[in-house]
């Protein structure tokens, strides 16, 4: 079958170990079954991984990609949620939960194979490429909004860094559900989209804000960390699940910190419950996945490169 895979590591130049052609087809064991994958999205997971984060060089090739709607062995259009190893199901009592391509082969190829637990209804709502954006990025940001940061209508939120997937899954998510939402980029054009999408304001990153807000969505983290922390309110909260930008900020602000009881929540994913809500969410409330563009499984390449240029807003999907 053709895929899009990681057949080397590459730590300074990652799409040097991208590989596009034929893989085996996967291995199916007991309690496990086999997706036709219709589409499946980009997230810089994929990019990490064949950076060697996450991903042992003695598992390669292995075959990239996370998110992915399809149709299973009885003709349903389904969605993959990708951790596996979360509750046990499909492997063994004592293995550490993973997300695709850890351990397993992904999504970037005509079928994947996964755990049967972890395929759930698409609704008919979505399309087979607005469903695959929801399994990484979109239900990072449900969990971070709803479970962690814990706010409800009528709070308000900073996002930094629209036009990632996760900011803009944000973004959207939040205003859909009542919240004030601020959004920062270094990029007029993705301001002037991030208000667009129901951000109440987007600023320059580092801008004051109007005011101090309740909660603060971070995945930029070094460039952006010490604004975070300074939009808090006291007792505010700065949910984080990613660091484009590096892990190392110049300053951890840690007096402020303190001295105003904030609260710091890492999140990563989320669970097979979390998307099955986030699911019905998209569907009832209408509210649909900010596409930045689709390609073919055979030009995966193009992909990769806007997404590592950061060159998007929103997801990029491959289509089979």
């Amino acid at each position: 079958m053709f895929a899009a895979y990681a057949a080397r590591i590459d730590r300074d130049q990652p799409l040097n170990g991208l590989e596009l052609g034929e893989r085996p087809e996967p291995d199916v064991p007991p309690g496990w079954t086999t997706i036709d994958v219709k589409a499946a999205s980009l997230n810089h997971h994929d990019l990490w991984s064949l950076r060697g984060v996450g991903l042992d060089e003695e598992l390669l090739p292995m075959i990239l990609g996370c998110d992915a709607a399809g149709v299973d062995a009885d003709g349903n259009e389904v969605v993959v949620h990708s951790v596996v190893g979360a509750t046990g199901h499909g492997v063994g009592p004592r293995e550490r939960p993973s997300i695709l391509t850890e351990k397993y082969q992904g999504t970037f190829a005509e079928r994947v194979a996964v755990p049967q637990w972890n395929v759930l209804p698409k609704p008919k709502e979505l399309s087979f490429e607005e469903a695959a954006c929801l399994p990484t990025a979109w239900l990072t940001a449900y969990r971070m909004l709803f479970t962690n940061a814990g706010v409800r209508p009528g709070d308000s939120v900073l996002v930094q860094g629209a036009g990632g997937g996760v900011a803009t899954a944000a973004i959207v998510l939040g205003a859909a559900a009542g919240l004030r939402v601020f959004a920062t980029s270094r990029d007029e054009t993705k301001r002037k989209r991030a208000e667009e999408l129901g951000a109440e304001a987007a600023f320059p990153s580092g801008a004051r804000l109007p005011h101090r807000v309740d909660a603060v969505i971070e995945t930029v983290g070094a460039a952006t960390w010490s604004h975070s922390v300074k939009s808090l309110k006291p007792g505010g909260t700065l949910v984080i699940s990613g660091a484009t930008s590096g892990p190392n900020p110049p300053a951890t602000e840690l007096n402020r910190i303190f001295f105003l009881e904030l609260k710091v929540v890492g999140s990563t994913m989320g669970s097979k419950e979390e998307l099955a809500s986030l699911l019905s969410f998209c569907a009832a409330k209408g509210v649909r996945p900010v596409i930045d563009s689709v390609l073919p499984l055979d030009r995966a390449r193009e992909g990769f490169e806007k997404m590592a240029a950061g060159d998007l807003f929103g997801k990029v999907v491959l289509t089979v």
